[in-house]
């Protein structure tokens, strides 16, 4: 049987490392206990900002900008990205972060509740990266397929919630079930919608590569 933790742990000794900047702002937010992208998530957010090339990015869930930033130097630092973040407390460390960067003319963070931004957002992305709050994926997604360009890209984060979306809802703590029941529907819903051809990987907490048709 393959030895699961030590085969991550020699894909991540291949990793050739970050910028020095998003080295700081991965300390620091996990020091502040700020949750950001893994490590294998981040090898695949890259090789799909490389592959596709994206122009114009949307992310839902900012955070402190880590994988805005990730995301904007893997497309060369010429890609533009529209981000979305409601905590007040990090949206200015997510600024300071993309000034340090030299980026601030390059990614645009928008202030509110993303539910709220996405129903008003116009034009479209032919990139999105949902990382936001689990329960609500499902509420953004007709907004999110809205603002999707045909053969656009969606990458959902976190889709299996440490395995607890393979359990039935009776295996789950009471207080886990609503977001449990909102993301099997929302997988389901972006395998079989006919909208989407997607593929679901167990890659760091599971993430979603949807594909517009």
């Amino acid at each position: 049987m393959i030895d699961q933790e030590r085969v991550l742990a020699f894909i991540h000794s291949l990793d050739k490392g970050n910028s020095e900047l998003l080295t700081k702002i991965e300390k620091e937010a996990k020091a502040d206990g700020v949750p950001i992208i893994r490590k294998e998530m981040e090898s695949l957010l890259r090789f799909l900002v490389v592959s596709a090339k994206p122009e114009h990015i949307l992310e839902v869930g900012c955070a402190t900008g880590y994988s805005a930033l990730l995301m904007w130097e893997a497309s060369g630092k010429t890609c533009k990205i529209t981000t979305i973040e409601k905590y007040e407390k990090r949206i200015p460390v997510a600024k300071t972060n993309f000034e340090a960067a030299g980026a601030q003319d390059f990614i645009t963070l928008i202030e509110g509740d993303a539910d709220a931004i996405l129903n008003e957002l116009s034009g479209t992305f032919s990139f999105i990266f949902m990382d936001a709050a689990k329960g609500q994926y499902l509420n953004f997604l007709p907004n999110v397929t809205r603002l999707l360009a045909p053969g656009g890209i969606l990458v959902s984060d976190n889709v299996l919630q440490e395995g607890d979306v393979c359990e039935s809802r009776f295996a789950v703590t009471r207080r886990n079930r609503t977001i449990h029941s909102r993301m099997r529907d929302y997988l389901y819903e972006i395998k079989n919608n006919g909208v989407f051809e997607t593929a679901v990987l167990n890659i760091g907490d599971g993430v979603a590569l949807s594909v517009k048709k």
